[in-house]
């Protein structure tokens, strides 16, 4: 009988590049599935797939690195229970991880949080376009210009850290308790391990704003963390004209009409009723449909029996280019936050992949606030 193949695990593809140079230098044929052919580096849920009859060596292979075989399908998820009281904050050193910061800050405040600040870096282990042997003797030979890099992280860490404490000091952010942590990897990959760990209320994430030309790394990590995390995120541009949630006076909430929505509108509210806000529910469409006026309006009925003192309002907002014609509702009707759930196929699939999520983080200075059905 034919060999089949079978999935030994699902990857970022930097990692499943890694763990297909591991397995061939080992003799074990190995394919990768699932990649993004346009932009191949942003591809999450990689599958590395191997001949059925390698899968006992394969697992032993991997049961050695401790990275690689937290993807192996069929592996146990640890129990996640409720979230803590802590926000996580991913910095890069960055003008917009300030603006993250100064959210964060102030959202503790709110709600008696600590904030945990995470910087991840990467070292020369992570350079996946080389073969794995070939890293790991670039690693030793260049083991002067990691410890360079490690020191440079450390001395970045300790200057926002220095900076934090002014700030503080002079009242620009609450005194809050604070925790700088450190992790060598892939950003997103670290990113969302320590949320899984640490089981924070909300990542809130530093971006770009719309007058910045240069896309750096940070724009995919967020769309990554966005697309792939279970916990609530929010996205700050770094030309946000506000400092904290409190300033919040108008949300849209983006609906599809699913049963899910209500549920996520839920703990959307529940999380942020300490806040004084008016609530627009966004329904947007490329055709014209009688049906979704009548539903959106049925939606916005059973809200305001469930949040008598609510203030909400609802549009249908049509289209032939869903990502322009949400722009203009925003700026029409001024929006400080766009809030949406993330399950896939609905309106996150349609407009939040992670090549267009790049362009509505970059192009627009309106937080994104995607709620975790």
């Amino acid at each position: 009988m034919e060999d089949k193949l079978v999935t030994l695990a699902i990857l970022t593809y930097t990692k499943a590049q890694i763990l297909k140079n591991v397995l061939e230098n080992e003799g074990i044929e190995a394919h990768i599935h699932n990649v993004n052919q346009i932009q191949p580096v942003i591809s999450s849920g990689v599958r590395v797939r191997i001949k059925e009859s390698d899968l006992p060596c394969a697992l032993k292979i991997t049961e050695s690195s401790a990275w690689l075989s937290e993807g192996i399908v069929g592996e146990k998820t640890p129990e996640v229970k409720s979230t803590t009281k802590k926000i996580l904050i991913p910095v890069d050193f960055s003008n917009y991880s300030m603006k993250a910061c100064e959210f964060g800050f102030n959202l503790a405040k709110e709600d008696d949080s600590e904030v945990l600040l995470l910087h991840v870096y990467f070292t020369p282990l992570y350079t996946s376009s080389l073969p794995y042997g070939d890293v790991f003797n670039y690693q030793i030979n260049d083991e002067e210009s990691t410890k360079t890099i490690i020191k440079k992280v450390h001395a970045d860490l300790n200057t926002l850290s220095n900076s934090i404490n002014e700030k503080i000091k002079s009242k620009e952010l609450p005194n809050v308790k604070y925790s700088c942590i450190l992790r060598e990897g892939i950003p997103e990959e670290e990113i969302l391990r320590y949320a899984k760990e640490q089981r924070p209320k909300v990542i809130i994430m530093g971006t770009r704003g719309k007058n910045q030309k240069d896309i750096d790394l940070i724009g995919s990590v967020t769309a990554e963390v966005i697309d792939r995390s279970r916990t609530t995120v929010l996205a700050i541009p770094e030309n946000t004209p506000f400092k904290q949630f409190g300033e919040v006076r108008k949300i849209a909430f983006l609906t599809n009409f699913d049963q899910r929505d209500l549920i996520a509108f839920e703990v959307f509210f529940e999380a942020w009723k300490a806040f004084h806000f008016s609530v627009s529910l966004i329904h947007l469409t490329e055709l014209k449909d009688k049906w979704n006026e009548i539903k959106l309006a049925g939606i916005k009925e059973y809200f305001s029996r469930q949040y008598p003192g609510l203030e909400i309002h609802h549009d249908v907002v049509m289209s032939d280019n869903l990502l322009k014609g949400l722009d203009k509702y925003i700026n029409d009707n001024q929006i400080d936050v766009i809030t949406l759930t993330s399950y896939k196929r609905n309106i996150f699939a349609r407009l939040f992949n992670p090549g267009i999520a790049r362009k509505m983080i970059f192009h627009s200075d309106t937080p994104l606030l995607v709620i975790k059905d």
